[in-house]
């Protein structure tokens, strides 16, 4: 009897773990933390392009209106869908000249949520699988 009550419990617990982390990740998704109403585009080259999951990050660097070096990053989405819209982890390498067009985070770092990037040959990467 008290075998089956430790199962009972062990359950309890592992099914109140899975619906706190239901909730992270639906959190994670969400767009609030991003200014949605104004696109941001900055132009840049590529320090860095980490080709992971859940999100696949460009780290790139450029001037700002002082002429002053800045550091930025940008997100999309997972590898996978990259994939089917014709990427690979070799689509950007660092020294490449980028045009970055996104939603900045609400807190004014220089993070965006990449919505259009224009490769080092001057024309769009698809972001979204046909």
């Amino acid at each position: 009897m008290k075998q089956l009550g430790l199962r009972a419990l062990v359950r309890v617990a592992l099914m109140a773990i899975g619906f706190a982390m239901s909730g992270l990740v639906w959190a994670h998704h969400g767009t609030a933390a991003f200014e949605t109403n104004q696109m941001v585009t900055v132009k840049g080259t590529v320090t860095d392009f980490i080709y992971l999951n859940p999100h696949v990050q460009v780290h790139f660097q450029c001037k700002n209106g002082k002429g002053e070096m800045e550091e930025w990053q940008g997100e999309l989405t997972a590898p996978n869908k990259l994939n089917r819209a014709g990427w690979t982890k070799h689509t950007l390498k660092p020294g490449d000249e980028i045009t970055v067009s996104g939603y900045q985070l609400k807190s004014g770092a220089h993070t965006l949520w990449i919505r259009k990037l224009i490769g080092p040959d001057g024309n769009a990467l698809q972001l979204f699988e046909d």
